[in-house]
C-alpha cells in the first residue's frame, strides 16, 4: 500500500514537472517567434518599404538594390540589433536589482541609477566634445558606470538608515529628480553645436547607432550575461533568504557586491548608448515571471533578456512610426506600456498582502 502511494505521488510529480517544462518551452518558442517577426517587421517598416524576400536576400547574400542594401546595413539593422541588445540588458539589470533589494518595484530607472549615469555621460560628453572632439565607446560606458555606481552607493547608504522599502524607492526617485535637474542645468548652459542631439538622447533613443556600437555592446553585455547566468544557482538560493543562501555556501556580502556591479555594467551600457529608458527594468521581469509561472533564475535570466529585447524593439518601432516622420522619444513609449504594468503590480501585491 505504501509503495503504491509512493508510486502515485512520483507519477503525479513527474506529470506536473512535464507540464511545467512544456509550459516554459511554449513561452520560449513564443518569445523567439516574436523576436524574429519583429526584426523582419522593423527592417521592412520605414520611409522606404523593402519586401521580406529582398530583406532576406540582402542580409544573407548581400545582393540587391545598392540603395536598399545601404538602408538595411547602415541604418536599420544596427538600430534594431542595439534595441534588442540594450533592451535585454536593461531588463536583466532590473531583475538583478529586484533580487538585490528583494522588491519587484526596484529598477535602474526608479532607483535613479539611470539618471546618475545620464548625468555623468552628459558631463563627459560636453567636456570631451569641447576638448577632444569625440568620445569613444569605452569613455561613454566608463562615464555611465561611474555615475551608476555613485548613485547606487548613495541608495545603499540611504537603505542602511531607511529599512522601509517603499521609503527607499521614494528616495531613489528623488535622487533621479536631482540628477535630471543637474543634467538639464548643464544642457541649458551648453551651446556647443556638436552636442545638439544630446537633449534627445536624455529621453532615450536608439537612433544613430553604428556597427561599432553593436560590436562593443555584444562583447560587453555578452560577457556580463554569461557571468549573470553562471550565478543562477546563488541567485536562486538568495531568493529564498540570506540565511538559506549562507547555508548553501554563498558568501552573501561578496554576492551582493557582484549583483550591484553586474547590474551597473548593464544599465551603464544602455544609458551610454541610448540614454535612460523608463520602466523596462521593472515591467519586463514581472511579465516574464508571470508568463513562465516560475522565478527560477536558470529559466528567468535568458527569458528576461529575450523579453526585454522584444519589448524594446516593439517600443522603438512605435516611436519611429506612430507619428512619422516625427519620432517619439523612447521613454515616452516605454512609459505608456510599462507604467500600467507597474500599477498592476502594486495593486496585485497589495491584494496578496490582505
Amino acid at each position: 500500500m505504501k509503495e503504491k502511494a509512493e508510486t502515485t505521488a512520483y507519477s503525479d510529480y513527474h506529470k506536473e514537472n512535464m507540464k511545467r517544462r512544456f509550459h516554459i518551452t511554449v513561452v520560449f518558442i513564443i518569445l523567439i517567434a516574436l523576436f524574429c517577426t519583429i526584426i523582419v517587421y522593423n527592417i521592412n517598416t520605414g520611409n522606404v518599404n523593402i519586401s521580406v524576400a529582398d530583406i532576406l536576400r540582402i542580409i544573407f547574400l548581400k545582393e540587391g538594390d545598392p540603395h536598399d542594401i545601404n538602408i538595411i546595413w547602415r541604418i536599420r539593422l544596427p538600430r534594431i540589433l542595439m534595441a534588442a541588445i540594450l533592451g535585454g540588458a536593461l531588463a536583466l539589470s532590473g531583475f538583478l536589482l529586484q533580487t538585490f533589494f528583494e522588491n519587484p518595484i526596484a529598477g535602474p530607472f526608479i532607483l535613479g541609477i539611470s539618471s546618475g549615469a545620464k548625468l555623468c555621460v552628459a558631463i563627459m560628453m560636453i567636456y570631451y566634445v569641447e576638448h577632444f572632439g569625440k568620445m569613444s565607446s569605452w569613455s561613454l560606458v566608463f562615464a555611465a558606470f561611474v555615475g551608476s555606481m555613485i548613485t547606487t552607493g548613495f541608495v545603499l547608504l540611504v537603505s542602511k538608515r531607511i529599512h522601509n522599502m517603499a521609503a527607499l524607492l521614494v528616495a531613489g526617485v528623488m535622487i533621479g529628480y536631482i540628477c535630471n535637474a543637474a543634467t538639464d542645468f548643464i544642457l541649458n548652459f551648453s551651446d556647443d553645436s556638436d552636442i545638439v542631439n544630446l537633449r534627445g538622447w536624455t529621453q532615450g533613443s536608439f537612433a544613430s547607432m553604428s556597427w561599432e556600437n553593436v560590436y562593443f555592446s555584444v562583447v560587453l553585455i555578452g560577457i556580463t550575461f554569461v557571468a549573470v547566468f553562471l550565478l543562477s544557482k546563488p541567485i536562486g538560493a538568495f531568493q529564498l533568504g540570506e540565511g538559506y543562501a549562507q547555508s548553501m555556501g554563498v558568501n552573501v556580502k561578496r554576492f551582493r557586491v557582484l549583483l550591484i556591479m553586474l547590474s551597473s555594467i548593464l544599465s551603464a551600457t544602455v544609458t551610454a548608448f541610448a540614454g535612460p529608458i523608463s520602466f523596462v527594468g521593472i515591467a519586463v521581469p514581472f511579465l516574464i515571471k508571470s508568463a513562465l509561472k516560475t522565478a527560477k533564475p536558470l529559466v528567468v535570466i535568458p527569458a528576461t533578456f529575450l523579453g526585454g529585447a522584444v519589448f524594446c524593439m516593439i517600443c522603438d518601432l512605435i516611436a519611429r512610426m506612430a507619428f512619422a516622420p516625427t519620432e517619439l522619444t523612447l521613454s515616452t513609449v516605454t512609459s505608456i506600456f510599462g507604467a500600467p504594468v507597474v500599477i498592476f503590480m502594486l495593486i496585485r501585491r497589495n491584494q496578496n498582502r490582505r
